[in-house]
This record gives structure tokens, sequence and C-alpha cells, in this order.
């Protein structure tokens, strides 16, 4: 079916005079509005206004201009129904038969800093969607294009075949509705965070496509990696790659996780991750300490792992860091130096993140079977605990140093998990364990004769007291954990036998 009329009104302005002067040039009569409209006609291109087909002013700053039969008549009309078309005649409608529409800005608008209300509110679209959806529900008539990087393929189309192929026209269809429903997830979204709604009755998500992906956590599955339409500066998503091989879906996974450790840390830190765990944190006064002590935690694990750090990488932490075989780098930044080395590895991936900037909370959104689980970020610190010590001794001024990195680093922790610190970094860790003396056990043996005087962390509380008796045998002299057990007196006592310091914070970590 020839194109013989066109409906152009975008937010979007990306390309769209070269594309209409080419369906000009095809023949083909174009109606526009409000700024569209002033733009083509400012490069010399004719157009009718929209005014001059509804027989109807624009109205209310242009809330009301398009949301007229003579429009929604000319897109919804069948055109092999001859009672559609005899209607259109007895009512001086002439069909539309391409529509080019993209939506208010309403993303860009809600993504500024302090943005009022009401101009959020002015910026959700209504005519576009109207349009948007007519067109594409009544696609075998109707070529419906929402995205510029298909004015292209459009146009070749018509050049070649005079027409617009049925399946490229489901195609264009259905990115239109992919395009409203994330329109209106977004808009959904906003003004249930407004009304400060925490559990509502549905909820509606949207992410946009970042890259396909070679696949996914095993290379007989396909996968691809989506980001919000307004990301935390803080996230993974926001990464800018510096150097090496594309991500993969493991990378991601794990990087992600290095991330959200090392955001715990203000002072000078370095994480280590292995399959989304972490298997050496260290902290010093430089970056180089930091890193070093993340190393020295495990060096066997840290072999191809991704490390986090939340300062600059200079030369010095790039020499070490050049000295094994490493996967990612994530830092807020890398000295000259610094890039001169690592980048000599060709397939080291360089990520860098503003680790340090502020970020509000978000749900975490996890999928099961059929379904998706929704839960608040684990954000809890030992800053809201109300921290409670059960046992006859206290812990010295080092032992809380060592308890507090501990702590931060477990929560972290696929669950069973236990953690050993001393002397700013981890000495063991004992991840997803089905028993919590069996993860205790995996840590102690780890740190070995390190475990002297370590501080240990638990994810969740003690059922029994055998994992304060293994702590005690290896030497551990703190131990911080939730408590809560109707065993707790048990653990207790077990401490107070060994002279264990033991904090309770009143709340678990679990990590599923």
């Amino acid at each position: 079916m020839a194109i013989k009329r066109a409906l152009v009104s975008v937010s979007n302005k990306e390309n769209i005079v070269p594309f209409v002067k080419e369906l000009v040039g095809l023949g083909i009569e174009v109606i526009s509005t409000g700024g569209t409209k002033k733009l083509l006609e400012e490069n010399e291109v004719n157009v009718i206004g929209i005014s001059e087909v509804t027989g109807f002013p624009e109205i209310m700053d242009g809330r009301v201009k398009t949301l007229h039969p003579a429009i929604h008549g000319g897109l919804l009309a069948v055109r092999n129904n001859e009672k559609h078309m005899q209607q259109l005649a007895e009512n001086n409608i002439q069909t539309i038969d391409l529509v080019v529409v993209n939506l208010y800005p309403f993303k860009e608008t809600i993504s500024k800093e302090d943005v009022a209300f009401q101009e959020a509110i002015e910026n959700i679209d209504i005519g576009g969607p109207a349009m948007l959806r007519a067109s594409a529900k009544n696609h075998q008539d109707v070529v419906v294009v929402v995205d510029p990087a298909d004015y292209e393929t459009v146009l070749q189309e018509l050049k070649e075949k005079k027409e617009v192929s049925q399946e490229l026209k489901m195609k264009l269809a259905a990115k239109v509705f992919r395009h409203t429903a994330a329109y209106d997830a977004l808009i959904a979204e906003y003004l249930t965070k407004q009304n400060a709604e925490e559990d509502p009755e549905s909820i509606t998500v949207t992410f946009e496509k970042k890259q396909s992906l070679r696949y996914g956590e095993n290379p007989h599955q396909k996968a691809t990696f989506y980001q919000k339409p307004i990301r935390p500066k803080r996230s993974i998503a926001e990464a800018k790659q510096l150097h090496g091989k594309e991500l993969s879906y493991n990378n991601i996974k794990d990087a992600d996780a290095a991330l959200q450790i090392v955001k715990e840390f203000s002072d000078p830190a370095a994480v280590a991750v292995k399959h989304t765990n972490p298997c050496g944190v260290g902290t010093g006064e430089t970056i180089l300490e930091a890193y070093t002590r993340a190393y020295e935690a495990d060096p066997t694990s840290i072999f191809g792992g991704i490390v986090a750090l939340n300062r600059e990488v200079d030369q010095a932490t790039a020499e070490k860091m050049h000295e094994i075989f490493l996967e990612i780098i994530i830092a807020p930044s890398f000295s000259e130096e610094a890039l001169k080395i690592l980048t000599s590895k060709k397939n080291l991936r360089l990520l860098t993140i503003d680790v340090n900037a502020p970020s509000l909370p978000e749900k975490q959104l996890t999928s099961v079977h059929g379904g998706l689980l929704v839960q608040d970020e684990d954000r809890f610190t030992l800053d809201d605990a109300e921290i409670h010590i059960p046992t006859k001794r206290e812990p010295s001024e080092e032992e809380w140093k060592d308890l507090k990195l501990a702590w931060k680093v477990v929560k972290h922790v696929k669950s069973n998990a236990i953690v050993l610190a001393k002397d700013e970094m981890t000495i063991g860790i004992g991840a997803g364990q089905m028993n919590r003396v069996g993860a205790a056990k995996i840590a102690i043996e780890q740190a070995g004769e390190k475990s002297k005087g370590a501080a240990l962390a638990s994810d969740a509380f003690f059922p029994m007291p055998d994992t304060v008796e293994e702590a005690a045998k290896a030497g551990v002299t703190a131990i911080i954990q939730p408590g809560g057990s109707i065993r707790d007196e048990d653990s207790i006592k077990k401490a107070d036998e060994y002279g264990i310091a033991m904090v309770f914070t009143g709340v678990r970590h679990f990590k599923h």
C-alpha cells in the first residue's frame, strides 16, 4: 500500500529534517505540530499544520492538539473495511499512512536534580502515546516510527519497494508498544515514589538494553545486559570501560559484587572478588597498602579475580597489580603512569566508577521462576545497630577495628557466612555453607596461624555454641554476631569460658 500522507511530531529531533525532506521528495504529504513544524519550516520543508487538518486550534498550551477524530480516524480506519472507509468519506477525513512520533522527555525531566513536580507532570505526554498506540494497533495499514534509528530502514524500503513490508510494520509496532510501556512504567514509578507507596498492588519495571553478551553464566545460555533508565552513579551500569575485552555476564555480576563491598569503606580500601564472594579485603593509609592486604588475604583465589578500589590507582599499585592475572580492575580513576602499565595487558578490563558518590537506596529485584522478589537494599551499618555486649569482656580498641571490618564484609558473603579479620584485612572467609560451623571451619583453616588474636563476624546468630568453640580453639579473641538465638546463653558462656569478647548487633545479614 502506497504511503501518501505522514504525521510528524517529535520531541527527539535527531535527523528529523533530512528524513522528512526525503519523505517529501518521495511525494508524501506531511502534517506536523508545534516545535517540529517550526523546525521543518525553518529548513524550508513544506508541511501542513495540525489545525488545518482538525479545523480546531491547538489549545491549553498544546495539551490538546492531536486528540481529534480527524487524526485518530485517519489512523485507525481499516483500509479494507468498507464501512470504515465510508465513514471517513462522510466525515471528510483522510487516511494517515505514516506516523513519526516520539514522546515528551519525561525521563530527561525527572533526571534533573530538584526538578519541580509540576514540571514533571507537564512532561507526561498524552497525545503522543495515543497516536502511537492507534497507529501500532492498525499497523497492517499504518507505518509507525518511534525511534530515529529506524528512519533509514523505512526510507530504504520506500525507495526500493514504494511501500513498507508487513514484516517491518509489525516490528515497528512492537517497538512502539515497548516504548509506550517503558514510558508509562517510568511515570508510574515516579508517582509511586512521590506518594511514598512501599507495597503497591502491582509493579511495572523497565530497563534499557546496554549490550548483547556473548553468553550467560555458561556458554549454552544466551544473555543480555539491561540497565535502568535512570541509574545511580555508583552502579556497574554507569561504569566507563577504559581498556580490555568486552565484559561477560559473569564479569558484570562479579564486578557489581566487588563494587557493593568497596562502597562500604571511606578509608582507602581494596576488594578482591571471585564468583560474587569476596576472597580478600584490605584497608590502609594508602591504596597500595589496601591492595597489598587484599592480595595477601588470599593470594591463591585472587588470581583471575575482580578487584575494586575506592581511590585512584597510582603507579606503585598498578605495578603490584601487574604481577598477577586479573580479569577486571575497578577504581574512581587511574593515573597516566598506572594506565600505561595496566594497558600493556590486552585483555585486562579497566573500569572507572565514582565509587564515593552519594547514592539513594534502591529496591532489589530478584527473578524466580514465574515471579519477581522485591526487597530493600541491605544498607544497615553498625551506626544503625543497638550494640549489646553480653560477655564479661568488652572488645579492645584494636579488636573493634577488626570487628568493624569483618562486619562490613560478612553481609556481602553468601550465607552461611563467617569472616575473620585482623590488622586491616580479612584473613579467612567461609561462604555459602549449609551449616554455620562448616563456614567457620573453612574461614579458620584459611586463616591458619593468623587466626590467633583475630576477630570473627557471623551473618546470623549461632544456633549452638560449636562455632564459638571452633573459634576459641583457633585463637579468635572477639566475635560479632546478631544474637537472638534461643540458645544465645550457651554461646555467651562458651565465650566467657575462653575470654572472648562478644558483640550482639540485633540484625542479621543473610545473603542468598
